[in-house]
């Protein structure tokens, strides 16, 4: 089992030859993020992107750090949420960015979550057919999952990131002190992400979650963040490295995140429900589906479930706020999933805790027949 061998800040490398890059994890990193970029890029101009609820909490410490560094730095503020995901917002910035003329040797950082780092990631790309890119996540959610592996876009009134790119950044700066401001929502969320890398192939570490997300959670321990966060980081970058644009493997971090997708959809992209309780209940019913399926036991499905919930987090359907859903809804959004191939549906399934894979040929009558029964039930 795993042990505290961190040291902080802790590094890990993503090796993607002449594009790998580091992540940097541990505390009170943002303030020297103008060197670490004049370390990579040398003396380049930098915009920052962030959204109305983390600008005011760390825009000036980021403008401060680049400035002492001889960084000029130049502010784009987006709103928060979901919704900033579009290609509305994706034009706007596309827009103020070549306005204050940003060149393909400059910078673009994304200062934020999820959202923040998908939306400038893809404009990234996007700008003079690819400028430099810095992610500098401040959720649990972005610091385990999405600030790594050069996933960035927008979503589709047809589906969650229909639209985007494969754009790996320069380098990921993760702040643990930053999850100290996240409410407790954000960072049970977060934990979701974290807790899918042991339902992947690392049972070990599941368990060490088991027996230790309460310190995981707590602002005081470092230690314990750290820990978690670069084991998450580790096994990312491992897939990444192996298979950048998801032909094969990479798929396996896609866990929980069919059925977590469609419930996202279903709901809107609302604040009913965030991603990360949509992976959550996802990969609840991932289990549960391979129960259904005869490849695992109904008892780590059960496991999964003890857990989350312990951590606080939505287990099932029924635990979604407002409208009941139905599963005719629930599989028009699956069949729009990303990983659809010729219409036939691609699931990551499970034999036990920590053995999951990838399915291509998931038949639609058995998950209509799975998901009546289980939101019938």
């Amino acid at each position: 089992m795993s042990e505290f061998v961190e040291t902080d800040p802790t590094q890990v490398r993503v090796e993607l030859g002449a594009r790998s890059y580091d992540i940097l994890i541990g505390s009170r990193l943002m303030d020297n993020l103008g060197n670490e970029i004049v370390a990579r890029y040398g003396a380049v101009r930098a915009g920052i992107v962030s959204d109305s609820t983390v600008a005011p909490l760390y825009r000036a410490r980021v403008e401060a750090s680049l400035k002492q560094a001889g960084i000029e730095p130049v502010f784009f503020e987006i709103a928060a949420g979901e919704a900033s995901k579009c290609l509305t917002v994706f034009e706007a910035l596309v827009e103020d960015v070549v306005g204050e003329r940003l060149e393909r040797g400059d910078v673009l950082i994304a200062l934020g979550g999820g959202v923040v780092g998908d939306l400038t990631g893809y404009v990234a790309a996007s700008v003079r057919r690819g400028i430099g890119f810095v992610q500098v996540p401040t959720s649990l959610l972005a610091q385990v999952d999405s600030s790594v592996g050069g996933k960035t876009g927008i979503n589709s009134a047809h589906g969650k990131n229909l639209i985007g790119a494969f754009y790996q950044p320069g380098l990921v700066l993760a702040d643990t002190d930053t999850l100290n401001t996240l409410s407790p929502r954000e960072l049970r969320a977060g934990y979701a992400e974290v807790a899918k890398y042991g339902l992947i192939d690392d049972p070990d570490f599941f368990v060490w979650l088991e027996q230790n997300h309460a310190a995981m959670l707590t602002e005081g321990d470092v230690s314990a963040r750290i820990h978690a966060i670069a084991s998450s980081c580790r096994a990312k970058a491992r897939i990444v490295s192996e298979d950048e644009q998801e032909h094969g493997k990479r798929a396996l971090l896609n866990l929980g995140h069919t059925f977590g997708h469609a419930l996202e959809g279903a709901t809107g992209y609302s604040n009913r429900l965030v991603h990360g309780e949509g992976v959550a209940i996802g990969m609840v019913l991932a289990h549960q589906f391979s129960a259904y399926m005869n490849l695992c036991s109904p008892d780590d499905g059960a496991r999964v479930v003890a857990h989350l919930k312990a951590v606080g987090l939505p287990t099932s359907v029924a635990e979604i706020a407002g409208d009941k859903l139905d599963a005719p809804t629930l599989l028009r959004f699956i069949g729009q999933d990303k990983k659809v191939q010729r219409g036939a549906l691609t699931f990551i399934l499970t034999r036990g805790i920590g053995e999951a894979f990838v399915s291509n040929d998931v038949p639609p009558s058995a998950v209509e027949d799975f998901l009546r029964q289980t939101l019938d039930g």
